[in-house]
């Protein structure tokens, strides 16, 4: 399998000369990749994920990348890695992290990247820049939109239709202008079973996003990322991790829940805003990550519909969130009960 990306460097039918730009998609050598991450040294490791490690580097062009070298591929998985670069190619999104190309010499597989410069989500509400408070409201808001979006695009849109199967805030990464890009994408098993089904993994870093569903059977769905984006909201409007472990160990569901019953969002809302927030935005998302993040799949809502309610700016969306039985007092105790029930169960997983 080959890839093509046909441009031009000369002058045009107007006599201006054109400037050369590098081409959206292409194949790297090893030798250069090499160079770019300065042999794959330490220093420039950005992270490391259930896949492989990811490197800064930059190309001659001065333009930098991000490298993720995949874990030991060996030959007999040729084919698989030929299907997974062919799909990943044509996936286009402007929320989603597309790549600039893919090398493939002897046993390394690596996939080249756009470097984001405000790298990842977690890096601004628990890592290296939690303490600059760059995530205003407004940054937010984008974020959770955006974030949206893309993994609509891929329940809906995409061809074929893919499961994330791994949505934490560490896979949403930032760009110049703090717009959400999703990433890790398709790594997986890309064709999801005919039940919409695909492998996910359980412990590390994804403790606390998987679905009840996930966790047991071991696959994730289409629902299951709609519980993780749920979990992912709630995280970047409160700031908090989604399972803090202090006198004990507390789901971030099992912690908002009992605040929007006496509805005390002025709580909820991560304390580093300094009050700066607009309270019926806050309200919103507060309610749709919840919905996403509810214990029984056929009771969330589909991507799709996420979106649409995160953009819906009428009093009557709000008022019909409100009113959805998940928010009913009376509910409280029950839905409580299946929250702590289901925090159990990931600790039961972790250990």
């Amino acid at each position: 399998m080959q890839f093509y990306c046909c441009f031009c460097c000369g002058k045009g039918s107007n006599g201006r000369k054109k400037v050369k730009t590098e081409p959206s998609w292409r194949i790297f050598a090893l030798k250069e990749l090499h160079a770019a991450t300065n042999s794959f040294n330490y220093d420039n490791k950005l992270g490391e994920g259930r896949f492989g490690s990811v490197y800064w580097g930059q190309l001659s062009s001065g333009s930098q990348i991000a490298v993720k070298r995949l874990k030991a591929w060996s030959s007999g998985e040729e084919t698989d890695f030929a299907v997974e670069v062919e799909i990943l190619a044509r996936i286009r999104h402007k929320n989603l992290l597309s790549l600039r190309g893919y090398c493939a010499e002897g046993q390394e597989r690596l996939f080249v990247y756009e470097y984001m410069p405000n790298l990842s989500l977690v890096s601004h509400l628990h890592g290296l820049h939690s303490s600059e408070s760059l995530l205003d409201w407004t940054r937010r808001m984008k974020i959770a939109v955006s974030c949206a979006q893309a993994i609509a695009y891929l329940h809906h849109h995409a061809t074929p239709r893919i499961v994330h199967g791994d949505v934490r805030a560490s896979n949403v990464l930032l760009d110049s202008e703090f717009e959400a890009r999703v990433t890790d994408f398709g790594y997986g098993k890309l064709m999801p079973d005919e039940d919409g089904a695909t492998k996910t993994t359980k412990g590390g870093n994804n403790i606390g996003y998987l679905s009840p569903e996930c966790i047991e059977s071991g696959r994730g769905t289409y629902m299951g990322d709609v519980y993780s984006f749920g979990v992912v909201l709630l995280e970047l409007v409160t700031g908090k991790r989604p399972i803090e472990r202090l006198n004990q160990t507390r789901g971030i569901t099992e912690w908002v829940l009992p605040l929007v019953y006496e509805k005390k969002y002025g709580d909820i809302v991560d304390p580093r805003l300094n009050g700066k927030y607009v309270e019926e935005e806050l309200k919103k998302v507060v309610l749709v990550a919840l919905m996403c993040a509810q214990s029984e799949p056929e009771k969330r809502p589909t991507m799709s519909e996420v979106v649409e309610m995160l953009m819906n700016e009428s009093k009557e969306k709000m008022t019909y969130l409100e009113g959805t039985p998940l928010f009913n007092r009376n509910n409280a105790g029950e839905a409580i009960d299946e929250i702590s029930e289901e925090k159990q169960h990931q600790k039961q997983e972790q250990e």
